[in-house]
């Protein structure tokens, strides 16, 4: 453990340990569905489910703990375990708080967040406010969930009053499901076109034009929980790695006795190591008020490519039988990969430290 935690996050870190090994390791061989529904009620039950919501929110460190710990057991159904945030609604009054938050909240009605925009869109997505009606017009290219969802919570750029986060139910007149998608770890994801669609300027989330920094403060909140799966994850892999070295080769030999293996394998440890201690310490620095916008990114970018470069050399170091497909490595593998390009690519993600330091004189690290 990279830092020193209270009683009460020690508690919390075997709970969720006990939770994976009761609740979740179990329904390996069930199917994805049916494993998210027991794994769901059983949270409930457990009381975890409502550590991600307003009236029971827990803090980052406590949220990361519980993350990395269910993580580090590499059960099905991790996603079912937290219930929804609230995201950008977090602040929201009425009519928004009844309408769409509560909802939201009990499991009534599914949100989902739409930021991304297509390459090569002439005019990032827009509206207008004529008499108290707020027209939207655009596209939204991958929003996670889209399909299944009852209502998208989309970046707008208002005219004359700049980006806003403005609540589209899917079942609005104008509202074009263009396409339908999944992408290569399992996630489902939906493109959008808005053709006029019309909604009361009630549905603006906050004062218009203040929706960039809302829609940067969730997106910075789900690449910290990025990196607390990748640090569980990592988990996962050096243990199964320490035993396979630890294991007989065809010589009798344990598999790490060789020098260049050790070098690998020592390597990896220190780099999840690395992974876990910022992410604990950014973790403590949000918990205190701090901004936290570099620290997440770098975050992010080390975690998930720390976990990348460790699935990577696993496969490699225990041979063909971890491609098959069913390999607990080769499914690892197709999950971590795509978090180098989710809420936001690596590259651009350095870029973004750079340029705050170097053009903004801003960053701590």
């Amino acid at each position: 453990m990279p830092e020193q935690l209270s009683s009460q996050l020690i508690e919390l870190r075997e709970r969720c340990a006990a939770f994976a090994m009761d609740h979740m390791l179990p329904l390996a061989d069930s199917d994805r569905a049916s494993a998210a529904v027991q794994v769901r009620e059983a949270s409930k039950a457990a009381g975890l489910f409502t550590m991600t919501q307003p009236a029971h929110a827990a803090g980052q460190l406590a949220l990361c703990v519980a993350r990395e710990t269910l993580a580090a057991a590499n059960p099905p159904a991790l996603d079912a375990v937290f219930g929804p945030g609230a995201g950008v609604l977090g602040s929201v009054g009425e009519p928004l708080a009844s309408s769409h938050l509560a909802p939201l909240l009990a499991g009534e009605k599914r949100g989902s967040f739409g930021f991304t925009e297509p390459d090569n869109v002439a005019r990032p997505t827009f509206g207008t406010i004529k008499q108290n009606k707020l027209t939207v017009n655009g596209q939204k290219s991958y929003v996670t969930g889209g399909a299944e969802a009852d209502f998208i919570n989309a970046l707008v750029q208002i005219e004359d009053r700049g980006p806003s986060m403005v609540v589209l139910d899917t079942d609005l007149d104008g509202m074009i499901l263009d396409q339908k998608f999944s992408s290569l770890d399992g996630s489902h994801h939906a493109a959008f076109r808005f053709d006029n669609v019309q909604v009361p300027v009630s549905h603006v989330i906050g004062e218009p034009g203040q929706g960039l920094p809302k829609a940067l403060r969730q997106i910075g909140d789900v690449r910290l929980l990025f990196a607390a799966q990748a640090c569980g994850y990592l988990i996962w892999v050096m243990d199964l790695l320490q035993s396979h070295l630890q294991s007989p080769d065809k010589d009798g030999a344990p598999r790490g006795n060789k020098d260049v293996v050790r070098w690998h394998y020592a390597d990896l440890r220190i780099k999840a190591f690395a992974a876990r201690s910022m992410l604990y310490r950014t973790a403590r620095l949000a918990d205190s008020g701090e901004n936290i916008v570099n620290e997440g990114m770098a975050c992010k970018v080390f975690a998930t490519e720390c976990i990348g470069e460790a699935v990577d050399t696993a496969i490699q170091l225990v041979g063909g039988g971890a491609l098959v497909d069913d390999h607990p490595l080769a499914l690892l593998y197709k999950k971590v990969r795509a978090w180098r390009l989710a809420e936001g690519a690596s590259d651009i993600l350095r870029l973004n430290i750079g340029r705050g330091i170097l053009e903004l004189g801003k960053g701590r690290i």
